[in-house]
């Protein structure tokens, strides 16, 4: 004996229905148990906090290497910085040290009073 559930023939209309059902049941909690799966929430609630964790967990690694990434930025600045100022005290000490050479060993040449004039 066939019923006649099986040999109905869907339609347009039944998918229709039955998405409008789904949509009903889903806004009344009954999604779930309407599907057979209520004896898996337990795993379906884990599997969800798993994935919220590590989405969270790859946020903060985003975050982290955003302010590493500045952070080898500003240091490359103040080594660039830190190159200059220590060229310019070393370019004193020498200033200084050919210039007490030069003094004592009764030299009149010093360093210039004014800057040179460039010729154009």
């Amino acid at each position: 004996m066939s019923s006649d559930n099986e040999n109905r023939k869907w339609n347009i209309a039944d998918i229709g229905r039955a998405l409008i059902n789904s949509v009903v049941a889903i806004f009344k909690g009954q999604f779930i148990l309407r599907l057979g799966v209520d004896k898996y929430f337990p795993q379906v609630v884990w599997t969800f906090i798993l994935f919220a964790l590590i989405i969270l967990f790859g946020l903060g690694v985003d975050v982290t290497l955003g302010k590493v990434e500045k952070n080898n930025k500003e240091i490359h600045e103040l080594e660039i910085l830190y190159t200059q100022k220590r060229y310019e005290l070393i370019t004193l000490t020498r200033r200084s040290t050919v210039e007490e050479n030069l003094s004592k060993s009764g030299s009149k040449v010093s360093e210039p009073l004014s800057k040179p004039e460039t010729v154009k």
